[in-house]
Parts: C-alpha cells; sequence; structure tokens
C-alpha cells in the first residue's frame, strides 16, 4: 500500500523559514513527478499548488506567489521530497501536502487533479 507522509510543519514568526520532508514507502519514486500543494484554513475543497519537481528533478516549477522564497528538491535514493520555505509571509500559513503523480503537461503540472498519491498533510502557521 502507497504512504506518503509529510514532516517539519510548525509555528513560526513571518520571516523565518521552515523545511518540509515528505516520504514515500511502497512506490518507486523514480517515475513520478512529486508536487507541494496548500490548503488554506476555510477552503477545504480547494488545493493550490505551490511547486513540482519532475521524476529526474531537473524540472520545477513554482506558483508565483512563493517564486523566490521556496525551492522543491528531491532524493530518490532516500524516496524522500523536500520544500525549503524561506522568508514566510502569514498569507503561507495552510495544510502542506506532498503528492505523487504523472501530470500529463507542464500547464496543468501545479494540478491536484495530475497527482494520484497523496500525504495527510502538515500544517504550517506564519505569525506576524
Amino acid at each position: 500500500q502507497v504512504r506518503m507522509a509529510e514532516s517539519g510543519g510548525g509555528g513560526v514568526q513571518a520571516g523565518g523559514s521552515l523545511t518540509l520532508s515528505c516520504t514515500a514507502s511502497a512506490l518507486d519514486l523514480d517515475h513520478y513527478a512529486l508536487g507541494w500543494f496548500r490548503q488554506f484554513p476555510g477552503k477545504e475543497r480547494e488545493r493550490e499548488g505551490v511547486s513540482c519537481i519532475s521524476a529526474t528533478g531537473q524540472i520545477t516549477y513554482y506558483a508565483d506567489s512563493v517564486k523566490g522564497r521556496f525551492t522543491i528538491s528531491r532524493d530518490n535514493a532516500k524516496k524522500m521530497l523536500y520544500l525549503q520555505m524561506d522568508d514566510l509571509k502569514p498569507e503561507d500559513t495552510a495544510m502542506y501536502y506532498c503528492a505523487a503523480g504523472d501530470p500529463a503537461s507542464r500547464v496543468s503540472a501545479l494540478r491536484p487533479y495530475e497527482y494520484n498519491y497523496w500525504g495527510p498533510g502538515t500544517q504550517v502557521t506564519v505569525s506576524s
């Protein structure tokens, strides 16, 4: 059974940093793109694509709201995905999810429907 699990969330003051990690089991990560998504408080039906990385790690995409502040990376040998988040802002407060999938194109790379496997999420809270 495929399982993905996030860690590293928590509370931080604005301008601070956090690193999220995601591990996957029973999944050959070499064949999947990996992504980070977030869900804002009060918007349980909506998940926003934050960043994604190709199976080889050579291609990355970022939402405009996090460009220059967040960095995605992966280690296929360790079956790990990471999201380094710097210069955090209160508007980054959300539940963060990692996911694995096979996006059909660059256009849909940050769309949740392109991802099949999801972790339960980790909460990030940024205070002003």
